[in-house]
């Protein structure tokens, strides 16, 4: 089952409107502020996840478990390269980590630099 309705895309970004007009009236512009807020970043998990994909298939890789439908049955993080068959599922993971890693480390960073500015 799809997500996404099969309408003229006219008709989907319509209904984005009228939903966007419905939800105003019973909200106050904070709340407003904080539910626009967290629609947007839902729209760029997506966009991000959906690029990121493109991104991986033109490189010659191809998510493990995935379908074309973006439907994963047994997601687990791991790449194969489908242009020369090695499987370097151990050496991606251990890159995967580091990255992740490093990530944690400036996040926590940033959050050492706001808990001073406080």
């Amino acid at each position: 089952m799809s997500m996404i309705p099969n309408v003229h895309p006219r008709v989907f970004s319509g209904s984005a409107v009228a939903v966007g007009y419905i939800l105003i009236d019973d909200m106050t512009a904070n709340e407003q502020n904080a539910l626009g807020n967290w629609l947007m970043l839902i729209a760029q998990v997506l966009s991000t996840n959906a690029f990121y994909q493109q991104v991986q298939e033109e490189r010659g890789n191809k998510l493990k478990n995935s379908t074309n439908s973006g439907k994963s049955t047994n997601y687990n993080g791991n790449y194969t390269n489908v242009n020369n068959g090695n499987n370097s599922n151990n050496s991606n993971t251990s890159n995967e980590v580091d990255m992740l890693k490093k990530m944690v480390e400036a996040l926590q960073q940033e959050i050492t630099n706001l808990e001073r500015k406080i």
